[in-house]
């Protein structure tokens, strides 16, 4: 029987309302493009590493420096997904600063395979690991092991930086948790590969011999400790190469597997080897073939920059249409809205990103009108979550994970409904019921932070402690627990009773001050470049290229079979 012709009448596509050239539009993106270039700029010199002096330093010794030996570890024309750039920014300025925390980490393409590629920053403190520096390792393997990545390492390191060694050396999650994760990955499946180009001494020497491959330069090192240690420690003398250079390690202790004269051959070895790893079977979400030109959206991505104001004083005052958003995003802008007309103020539906189906749970910035079971008709503010848009969230999430599709979660969220309405309609109720569907969920999540990221609504919509895959921002994000003209004001009444009760009265003008100081400093904490720093966020991201990063990272996700099956717990009903 042949099927049914499609229905003429029917289309899932978006239509967009927004005018590029308006006034309003060009102002944004003029202010967006600024705030990039603004943003470029700083990412080139924490790309400069150490600087030029350092790198100098490290051609003196013919090795290359970490972002020289990825450009030709990579598959040519192929662009970089790079995590944790803004790491540790404006750390550890008492010690001279950490570049990127001395480490470079990110998602590539290595003879056509997608890896994870952790590469010491020698130029930075000798590659030595700060604090920072562990965290951004174990972020790395984190999102190797929940996506099963194979995880190439170039080392060139001097070890722990020890004047903060207290900060780097003994917890849970510190510098030994590394290897831990190696063990882990190895028992895993998931392929592991080491160069040694430079210094691999002290702890950090298990890490190479704890993978699947160690690879080795002439002129490099490996012990657990250098000849100054051990001469200290048992009064032997030998030279760096006897004790635990390339030659030895390859023909004596038999520890390297391939010994390489230099970088340009060994990351050419690595290539090779990368070539002939296996292919696991792929995970169970649908993936329709794509073609990049056919079902490229119908409006223009560079468009996302006249959405938003991003002058953060007006930040939390936005107001667009999340639709704009998704349109730019998803194949061919087509898009299933979910309950389109109940709790309009979260959105939620299915489409596809790069071929892939995903489910879609993003705040609307404007407002909705609502009607209440009673028929009262009130107004709901953009950015706010109900209860019933919690509600409707929390099933969508539910029906994901019954249907194995990936949730992609759009920010811009100034937190749940609160008043004597709400509290009546059961916000905390809902609340638990969307915040619950969030944290139990198996299917990949990956979370964009757009604008706005506060309070309980940073939770609800999957925030870093629920385990989203990846987390990207805007150069617009900004997150805590409140906006910080809302903080500072709270702060301040707090900060006036203290004083009234020294027995000093504040003056119009005083009061303005300390308003003043406290929001800079909580602006200040609230930035993006503060959160990317501290490894909050993985990568701030730049709005047109949003829809390439969050299909980089489902090619990811994609290469992890197991879909743990989802139990929602106690819902609240």
């Amino acid at each position: 029987m042949t099927p049914a012709p499609p229905d003429p009448q029917f289309s899932n596509a978006l239509a967009s309302r927004l005018d590029p050239e308006s006034r309003k539009a060009r102002a944004n993106a003029a202010g967006m493009r600024a705030l990039l270039l603004a943003l470029g700029e700083q990412e080139d010199a924490i790309r400069q590493g150490g600087g030029l002096k350092a790198i100098e330093g490290q051609h003196g010794k013919n090795r290359l420096t970490a972002r020289e030996r990825l450009a030709l570890l990579l598959d040519p024309g192929e662009e970089f997904l790079e995590l944790g750039l803004f790491a540790a920014y404006e750390m550890y300025e008492e010690w001279g600063g950490a570049a990127s925390a001395g480490v470079v980490t990110g998602l590539g393409l290595v003879a056509g395979r997608l890896v994870m590629v952790i590469a010491n920053d020698a130029t930075v403190k000798a590659g030595a690991f700060f604090p920072m520096t562990a965290k951004k390792v174990l972020r790395a393997q984190a999102i190797a092991m929940e996506n099963r990545i194979p995880t190439l390492y170039l080392v060139d390191s001097s070890g722990v930086f020890l004047p903060l060694q207290e900060d780097v050396f003994p917890d849970q999650d510190d510098f030994g948790r590394i290897f831990r994760n190696n063990a882990v990955m190895s028992a895993m499946g998931i392929p592991q590969i080491t160069a040694i180009m430079g210094m691999c001494v002290a702890g950090g020497a298990y890490l190479p011999v704890m993978t699947d491959h160690v690879l080795m330069t002439e002129g490099s090192g490996l012990f657990l400790a250098g000849p100054a240690l051990v001469q200290a420690a048992i009064g032997q003398k030998y030279s760096s190469e006897e004790l635990g250079g390339a030659t030895m390690h390859a023909e004596i202790s038999g520890t390297v597997d391939f010994k390489e004269p230099n970088d340009h051959v060994c990351l050419a070895r690595l290539r090779s080897l990368v070539a002939r790893l296996g292919h696991r079977p792929g995970a169970p979400f649908d993936r329709r073939p794509y073609d990049p030109k056919r079902d490229a959206p119908k409006f223009a991505a560079q468009e996302l920059y006249a959405l938003l104001d991003p002058d953060s004083a007006k930040a939390t005052g936005n107001s667009y249409d999340m639709h704009e958003v998704i349109a730019r995003l998803v194949d061919r802008s087509e898009f299933d809205e979910y309950k389109p007309d109940y709790g309009k103020t979260v959105l939620c539906g299915y489409g596809r990103i790069g071929g892939f189906a995903v489910g879609i749970v993003a705040n609307q910035k404007t407002h909705q009108t609502h009607t209440s079971q009673s028929g009262e008709k009130r107004v709901e503010f953009g950015g706010v979550i109900y209860a019933e848009s919690a509600e409707k969230a929390a099933r969508f999430i539910m029906d994901c994970n019954q249907n194995l599709i990936p949730l992609i979660f759009l920010h811009d969220v100034n937190g749940f409904m609160v008043g004597r309405d709400a509290e009546w309609s059961g916000i905390i109720r809902a609340g638990a019921q969307m915040v619950s569907a969030v944290a139990n969920s198996t299917v990949p999540k990956i979370t964009v932070i757009v604008g706005g990221s506060f309070g309980a609504g940073h939770y609800a919509m999957c925030g870093k402690a629920y385990d989203p895959r990846f987390l990207f921002a805007w150069p617009t994000a900004r997150y805590a627990v409140m906006s910080g003209a809302s903080a500072a004001t709270t702060l301040v009444e707090v900060r006036i009773r203290q004083m009234e009760r020294g027995g000093k009265h504040l003056s119009e003008e005083e009061k303005s001050q300390v308003f003043a100081s406290i929001k800079a400093a909580y602006d200040e904490q609230t930035d993006c470049r503060y959160a990317a720093a501290r490894l909050w966020v993985d990568a701030i991201i730049d709005p047109a290229k949003t829809r390439e990063v969050l299909l980089t990272a489902l090619k990811a996700a994609a290469l992890n079979p197991e879909v743990a099956k989802f139990h929602p717990g106690v819902m609240q009903t």
